[in-house]
């Protein structure tokens, strides 16, 4: 089983400051064809995550003015995270517990990455969906 370490192996997440206005936010991703960005305070702190979900739920279907709507004020703050050490499947069962699509990893308090349900290969999703089966048949 693959560790998530593997997973994000030299990534470079997209990270931006609470301060960073939505449009910021989504242009960003845009451009690095990401579906999150880590929210980050200057010395590196994770202080939340944004994604694209965020964009239509909370600002677009609103009618939120994109241009003037801070991260801060739309983001999910403070995470769920995972250490780099775990494995697909405990991020596939958080995600699943939890109902979102983005993890981010960190090690020792520093980002070092943000795995999504794509991130994974058909046989984790097939053993977290055989273990989910199992769960179901033994309640």
């Amino acid at each position: 089983m693959r560790q998530l370490r593997d997973i994000v192996f030299d990534q470079k997440p997209l990270t931006l400051p609470p301060t960073a206005t939505v449009k910021e936010a989504c242009q960003a991703m845009r451009d690095r064809r990401a579906g999150s960005v880590l929210v980050a305070e200057a010395d590196g702190t994770l202080v939340g995550i944004f994604t694209g979900r965020d964009a239509v739920c909370r600002v677009l279907a609103v009618g939120a003015d994109a241009t003037a709507t801070r991260l801060l004020d739309v983001m999910t703050a403070n995470p769920a995270t995972l250490s780099p050490s775990e494995t697909a499947i405990d991020a596939l069962r958080l995600m699943w517990d939890k109902g979102f699509r983005h993890v981010p990893l960190l090690k020792a308090g520093k980002i070092i990455g943000v795995v999504s349900r794509g991130d994974f290969q058909g046989f984790e999703h097939s053993r977290h969906e055989h273990e989910r089966e199992l769960w179901e048949h033994m309640r």
